[in-house]
C-alpha cells in the first residue's frame, strides 16, 4: 500500500503546481473561452487543467516505474506506452476542442482512434469474470474494448459542467474501485499484488486531489475535454486491465454475484454520467440536432432549475456515486442480504437528499397557508 500511497501523494503535488502554473500561463495569454449561455460561472474561465492533469499522470507514470515494487507492472512495455500515447492523444484533441472548439465528428473520430490504439496494444477485455470463460473472439473483444472507452469518454465529458463535479466524481468512483482492485488483487495473487489497474486508480486518485482544490466552487480554472476525457479514458483502462490480469471468482467462490464487479463496479460508478449521456443524445437526436450539440438540459442543470444550489447539485452526484460504488463493493465483504438491506436505507436518504429543495418548498408553503388561515 506505501507504493500506492507514494504514486497518488507524487501525481497529486505534480497535478497541483502544473494546475498553478496552467492557470498562470492561461491569464497571461488570455486562453480562456467567452462565456456561452449554458455556462454556470460568470467570469471567463481558463479551460486548460485537463493539460496539467496529463503532466500529473505522465509524471507519476515515470515515478512509479522507477519504484522496483511496480517492476512486474511495467515487465510489458508495450502495452504502457500505447496507455500514455493514448493519452496523449485524448489530452491534445480535448486541448485543441477546449482552445478552437473542433467540430463533433472530427473529436468523436479521435477518440475512437485513441480507443483503438488502445485495444490494438492489448488493453482490452481479456475474458468474462465468471471463471475466466473467455468472451468470444479478439474481433468481438476489440469492439466491445473500443464501444465500452468511447462510452466512458463521453459519459465522463458531458456532465463536466459544474465546479468540482467530474473531479469529486471520478476521485470517489476511482478511490472505490482502486479499494476492490488492491483488496482483489491480495487475494488472488498474495505474493505479488502489483497489479497495472492498482496503478492507474491511484494516478487517477491523485491527479483529482491535485486539480480539485483550484476547480472547487468558485472555480479558478477548469478541466475542459482535455482533462474529462482523459479522465474517462483512464478509468476505462483501469477496467479493462482488471479482467486480464484477475480472477474474480477464485476470490469469490460462495457468492455468485462478487464475479460481476470487474465488469458493475466501473459502469455503476458512471451511473449518472452514463444516464445523463443517454438522455442527452435521445433528447439531441429527437430534436433533429447532432448527439453532441452542447445544451442546458443535463441532470446537474436540472437539478439546479429543481432548486438546489451550485454546490447542491454537485453534492447530489457526489451521494450517488458513492452510494452505488459502495455498495457494489460491498458485496465483495459481506452477505448479499446485507448489502441489500445497507442499500436500501442509503438509497431512501440519497433520494430525500435529491429532492429535498422541493419538500423544503412544499413544508414552507403549508405552513405559509396555515399561518394565512
Amino acid at each position: 500500500m506505501r507504493a500506492y500511497l507514494l504514486t497518488m501523494l507524487f501525481a497529486a503535488i505534480v497535478t497541483f503546481f502544473g494546475t498553478f502554473a496552467t492557470l498562470k500561463i492561461s491569464h497571461k495569454y488570455k486562453l480562456y473561452p467567452q462565456i456561452r449561455a449554458r455556462d454556470a460561472h460568470t467570469r471567463p474561465t481558463p479551460r486548460l487543467g485537463g493539460v496539467a492533469m496529463f503532466l500529473g499522470f505522465l509524471a507519476a507514470m515515470a515515478f512509479s516505474a522507477s519504484l522496483g515494487w511496480f517492476h512486474s507492472v511495467f515487465a510489458e512495455p508495450g502495452r504502457v506506452f500505447a496507455i500514455i500515447g493514448a493519452a496523449a492523444l485524448i489530452t491534445l484533441i480535448g486541448f485543441l476542442d477546449d482552445l478552437y472548439d473542433l467540430d463533433w465528428t472530427l473529436k468523436l473520430a479521435g477518440q475512437f482512434l485513441v480507443a483503438g490504439l488502445l485495444a490494438w496494444q492489448g488493453v482490452q477485455i481479456v475474458s468474462l469474470p465468471i471463471a475466466g470463460i473467455t468472451i468470444g473472439s479478439f474481433g468481438l473483444s476489440f469492439i466491445a474494448t473500443i464501444f465500452l472507452t468511447v462510452l466512458v469518454m463521453n459519459a465522463v465529458n458531458f456532465i463536466d459542467g459544474l465546479d468540482g463535479l467530474v473531479a469529486g466524481v471520478v476521485l470517489i468512483g476511482t478511490g472505490v474501485f482502486f479499494t476492490y482492485s488492491y483488496l482483489l488483487a491480495q487475494q488472488t495473487s498474495p505474493t505479488n499484488y502489483f497489479n497495472l489497474a492498482s496503478v492507474l486508480s491511484a494516478i487517477v486518485i491523485g491527479m483529482c486531489v491535485g486539480f480539485l482544490p483550484y476547480n472547487w466552487h468558485r472555480a479558478k480554472i477548469f478541466m475542459g475535454d482535455s482533462g474529462a476525457m482523459l479522465l474517462g479514458m483512464l478509468m476505462a483502462v483501469s477496467a479493462l486491465t482488471v479482467t486480464g490480469q484477475v480472477d474474480p471468482h477464485v476470490a469469490a467462490k460462495d457468492d455468485f454475484l462478487p464475479a460481476f464487479i470487474p465488469l458493475i463496479l466501473p459502469l455503476a460508478i458512471l451511473i449518472l454520467p452514463l444516464l445523463d449521456f443517454t438522455l442527452a443524445v435521445l433528447r439531441r437526436l429527437r430534436a433533429g440536432k447532432s448527439p453532441f450539440t452542447a445544451d442546458r438540459q443535463h441532470i446537474h442543470h436540472r437539478l439546479q432549475d429543481l432548486g438546489h444550489s451550485h454546490l447542491g447539485s454537485v453534492l447530489v452526484f457526489y451521494v450517488w456515486t458513492a452510494l452505488i460504488s459502495f455498495t457494489c463493493l460491498l458485496f465483495f465483504f459481506v452477505v448479499s442480504w446485507l448489502v441489500w438491506v445497507i442499500a436500501s436505507i442509503g438509497l431512501v436518504a440519497a433520494s430525500v437528499f435529491t429532492v429535498w429543495p422541493v419538500i423544503k418548498r412544499q413544508f414552507i408553503q403549508n405552513k405559509g397557508s396555515q399561518l394565512n388561515v
